[in-house]
């Protein structure tokens, strides 16, 4: 007999996560409660299919068997069935007694055991699953085995339950952060120019990331890019279309007047084909860009013209052949910036994220006497006068998203941006930068992943913040304080005081994301073992409808970090 030989695909595919819906069994019910187990698993997949999405919109796929797992022979058809249709993420929902054995330890026997697994269930009397769920988990956690459980709410009687809203919410944090954990294993992100301005908190931890989220960082030299702008690798005609949208869009708002200036605009925009084509032929998910001083600050080279639009444009979730997903892209090639927004990004289905400088610290004093200074009255109870705020800035990578409020169109987006010359000190290279001021009201997550040796883990500093808006005189002169040429987003956490936050950030970039549930963040940091770090005094863990349950894993190991600690050695 011959082996046989594999035929090369016709064209490469992302593999997509496949999540699968199985319910256990108790082989002494009735007719009827095997059929309401049966409707149960189906409305579930139901709700989530079509719920869970890669950035770009891609939907992930969900299955189920209606195979109740019984026993061991049940659990080997069930676990073969979702082998068969790519199955990497797990999902019971268990209505009724059942043996942990002979069920759910006999079909996750079948997959690798860091695949990720979820028991839901209602909390009801008459056949209860969560009995079986507590039994489950808690043989899980004495093992050493991570796994969630959502005891949540779905009616006691009837065929045909319905299932909480709650529940099927909760479900899909959970979902997307299993997904963002299966999807970007494999995946690479191609960081250009060596390490990042020489800062250590920026480095790229090569073993370190492989082994903690199974992404390869594939790091390419600048001389690449250079030679590829002199041989023009790139399409001109694209090129074309590209300058008239952005000359359509911003047009005197555009500060390139001169020849010189004017070459150095279309060498900015250039690089935008070239960069994004070598991303697409390596199948990169982001990248990292190193603009000081290697590319246009260094005199004992040819400094080049800044690529501040670049990076803006594969942040954004549109350019100019229309909507697009964002792929994360971090300026001075700050990889650990740039694993921050691309899980997060993940995480929230695609949306944009938020580079910044984690520039000036504002405390209410200071703001008050700025505002004295400026002979202005301020709203005593104005959020961003009360707990402070950060003047987030940087000359490169911000998202043109962030220049209105989440669903606002991509016309409208670039009417508030505009493109003026870059300081010519920092950047001798020349170009333009972007600028724009955020509104305020948009929520979510501010964040900085973070490397320790010591530990041998990557923590997360986060805190759920807000951009303010202040008024406008005053809103000026703060940016005229630092960099008036670059975007600003003025930012306010939730928990952390002023003090906390300008002592307690890793690093001097922070990166947020909208539209991120804390929950989602929390699932994923216990999946991939990332410290969860929020040293803020008034910071509670627990609340309800926020946070999400604790593993028992940890309960029972002495806390969240201790476990983490003890499961990385």
């Amino acid at each position: 007999m011959s082996a046989e030989k594999l035929t090369v695909p016709q064209e490469q595919k992302t593999r997509i996560p496949v999540i699968g819906v199985f319910a256990t069994g108790d082989p002494r019910i009735d007719s009827d409660s095997r059929k309401r187990c049966q409707n149960i698993i189906r409305s579930i997949a139901d709700q989530l299919s079509g719920r869970i999405n890669l950035p770009g919109g891609a939907p992930v796929q969900v299955v189920y068997s209606d195979i109740l797992v019984d026993g061991e022979r049940q659990a080997d058809t069930v676990a073969w069935q979702f082998i068969d249709a790519g199955v990497n993420v797990l999902i019971g929902v268990p209505d009724t007694w059942a043996f942990p054995q002979l069920t759910v330890f006999s079909l996750y026997s079948h997959f690798p055991q860091d695949t990720p697994l979820n028991l839901t269930c209602g909390n009801s009397a008459p056949k209860p699953g969560v009995v079986f769920t507590h039994a489950v988990s808690g043989a899980m956690a004495q093992s050493g085995k991570l796994m969630h459980i959502i005891v949540g709410k779905w009616e006691d009687s009837g065929l045909e339950p319905e299932i909480d809203q709650s529940t099927i919410d909760e479900l899909i944090n959970w979902s997307y952060a299993t997904v963002t954990r299966q999807y970007l294993k494999g995946k690479r992100v191609v960081v250009f120019g060596h390490d990042s301005m020489g800062m250590e908190t920026a480095l790229p931890h090569v073993l370190a990331t492989r082994e903690t989220y199974g992404i390869e960082i594939t790091r390419l030299d600048m001389k690449l890019l250079a030679d590829m702008l002199q041989k023009k690798s790139y399409d001109a005609d694209e090129l074309g279309r590209l300058k008239e949208w952005l000359y359509r869009h911003a047009g005197e708002r555009i500060q390139a007047e001169t020849e010189k200036e004017k070459e150095d605009l279309e060498m900015s925009l250039a690089l935008y084909l070239i960069v994004r084509d070598l991303l697409n032929d390596l199948g990169a998910v982001g990248g990292g860009f190193m603009s000081q001083l290697e590319w246009g600050s260094d005199f004992r080279g040819i400094p080049l013209p800044t690529a501040d639009i670049m990076e803006s444009l594969f942040n954004s979730t549109f350019d100019h052949n229309g909507p697009k997903a964002p792929i994360p892209f971090a300026t001075e090639a700050d990889t650990q910036a740039l694993l921050t927004m691309l899980f997060m990004t993940t995480l929230s289905g695609g949306n944009p994220p938020l580079f910044m400088d984690f520039r000036k610290v504002w405390e209410k004093e200071e703001v008050e006497k700025l505002a004295g200074e400026l002979k202005l009255n301020l709203d005593d109870n104005a959020r961003w006068l009360k707990n402070g705020f950060v003047d987030g800035n940087n000359s490169g990578s911000a998202s043109f998203d962030w220049a209105g409020l989440p669903g606002t169109t991509a016309d409208e987006l670039m009417k508030r941006i505009s493109f003026p010359r870059v300081n010519n000190e920092y950047f001798p290279g020349g170009g333009v930068s972007v600028q724009f001021l955020s509104p305020g009201g948009i929520q979510g997550i501010a964040a900085r992943l973070a490397y320790s040796l010591t530990a041998g883990l990557f923590s997360m500093v986060w805190d759920e913040a807000e951009s303010v808006e202040l008024p406008n005189k005053l809103a000026e002169k703060v940016m005229h304080l630092s960099d008036y040429t670059w975007p600003h987003t003025f930012l306010t956490p939730k928990h952390a005081t002023m003090f906390e936050y300008k002592h307690y950030m890793p690093a001097n970039h922070l990166h947020m994301t909208w539209g991120l549930p804390v929950s989602r963040l929390q699932y994923w940091m216990d999946l991939t073992n990332t410290l969860s770090a929020t040293p803020w005094k008034d910071m509670e863990y627990g609340r309800e409808g926020i946070d999400r349950p604790m593993p028992l894993l940890y309960v029972l190991n002495g806390g969240e970090n201790e476990t983490k600690l003890r499961r990385c050695k």
